[in-house]
């Protein structure tokens, strides 16, 4: 019996998928934009400030100025990583959506 509700299970998602692959494919491909997402102001001072601290010359620097320029490096990026606006799902999250799939189908 546990076979067949696998085999059912399987059967009704590759057919769910294949439909959706075969309309995709029909389609006419979109012309892709050149103009990427425009970059808030903030992220670009914040950039900016990166490559300065890039391109400066430390090797004249005192180690307390340099592990300045390490902490603020660090915390620089850790605000770029928090203003992206991308939506995470964590593992436990997909396998709740997947079983409530399979128990409202």
């Amino acid at each position: 019996m546990k076979k067949v509700t696998v085999y059912l299970m399987m059967m009704v998602l590759s057919l769910s998928v294949i439909p959706t692959t075969i309309i995709a494919a029909e389609k006419n491909p979109t012309t892709v934009s050149n103009n990427p997402k425009e970059v808030p102001a903030e992220v670009k001072v914040l950039l900016s400030r990166l490559d300065e601290i890039k391109m400066m010359d430390k090797s004249s620097m005192k180690s307390s100025e340099k592990k300045a320029l390490r902490k603020e490096v660090r915390a620089i990026k850790s605000e770029l990583a928090s203003t992206g606006n991308g939506v995470y799902l964590s593992v436990g999250a997909i396998i709740i959506v997947i079983l409530l799939l399979i128990l409202l189908l």
